[in-house]
């Protein structure tokens, strides 16, 4: 098969030929119809893959192949996703709690295990999310990843229909979270960088827009009402907390984005009005599953850039320079 890897931490990314991998027990092989690149695949050329070489991608769309023995769920032909969750122990503590995203053992598509940069995969059973005939492959990909992270992280945030939810960033998280927001029925606001993107914030759904060059972010949420949440998808650590003095009470400031500095939090800003600041991993399989099927059921799609798996080199450089604005997708023919 052909495939895409990076032989070594940090090497570039090479084509090469592989044999199609062998199937264990428990697993299922998907042929991959598309691939999503994520910022976060830059980690395997960082040296944080397990081992070398590392097919990386955790946005996967396919079919099932084959199935591997012990296998009674699936079928083969099955449209189906593979996402950063790459199935768990079922031993350890958070397991046995039922907390599955949170296994300690941490398989992780792409990084422990050869991803989707590939025409073929292996994954576990339990890693596998049904995809809607609604959505075509290259659609689905991205919300592997990007899709259930944003939805899951609304989802779980503690804010109910009606009530002021505001999206940090209109990226590649931050376009799907103002979708999910508004068809989750908040009052959705779209806070990102310059007066130019208001249209197109609203366009995403948005009920409101705050330029964060020209507008105080958090006086402008407080004369809203307050935000619910603040959904914060960038990457900027003081714009994330500079969004806290904005929150109502018992607001929450949900972090998806991971800076490389951390967040200056007031102490008085969180208990005068019992408000909070949490971290949001992705989700399971299952979780990706209902990601998937609420963008089928309320028409959410990603904005995305295809190249063929034979330019993933170009492609991979585009995401990670911050050229691609939204997503980019390979896609096998």
């Amino acid at each position: 098969m052909k495939a895409v890897q990076f032989a070594a931490p940090g090497a570039s990314l090479q084509t090469v030929d592989r044999d199609v991998p062998q199937l264990p027990r428990g697993h299922v092989l998907v042929k991959v119809a598309a691939s999503g690149i994520c910022h976060s695949d830059s980690l395997a050329a960082a040296g944080m893959a397990s081992s070398y070489p590392r097919i990386p991608g955790h946005e996967i769309a396919g079919t099932i192949e084959t199935l591997g023995e012990g296998v009674t769920r699936w079928t083969p032909g099955k449209r189906v996703g593979v996402g950063w969750f790459g199935g768990a122990c079922f031993e350890c503590e958070p397991c046995r709690r039922g907390d599955f995203v949170s296994c300690q053992v941490g398989k992780i598509t792409g990084l422990t295990s050869d991803g989707g940069y590939a025409e073929y995969l292996v994954a576990p059973a339990d890693a596998l999310a049904s995809i809607p005939d609604a959505l075509s492959f290259a659609e689905a990909a991205p919300l592997m990843c990007a899709g259930v992270t944003t939805f899951n992280g609304l989802r779980h945030s503690g804010a109910r229909p009606g009530e002021l939810v505001a999206v940090l960033g209109l990226g590649g998280l931050g376009h799907l979270g103002v979708q999910f927001a508004a068809r989750m029925g908040f009052e959705t606001v779209a806070i990102a960088r310059g007066a130019e993107k208001e249209s197109f914030a609203r366009e995403l759904g948005a009920h409101h827009y705050i330029d964060s060059t020209a507008t105080d972010v958090a006086a402008e949420l407080k004369r809203l009402g307050g935000a619910s949440v603040v959904l914060a998808t960038v990457t900027d650590a003081k714009a994330m907390s500079v969004t806290i003095a904005g929150l109502a009470s018992r607001g929450r400031l949900v972090v998806l984005g991971v800076p490389h500095e951390p967040l200056a939090v007031s102490a008085a800003d969180l208990v005068m009005r019992s408000s909070s600041v949490a971290g949001h991993s992705s989700g399971t399989a299952k979780d990706s599953e209902d990601a998937l099927r609420f963008a089928a059921l309320t028409g959410v799609r990603p904005m995305i850039e295809t190249y063929p798996l034979e330019e993933a080199r170009e492609g991979f450089g585009r995401m990670m320079s911050g050229s691609a604005r939204f997503r980019v997708v390979l896609i096998n023919d």
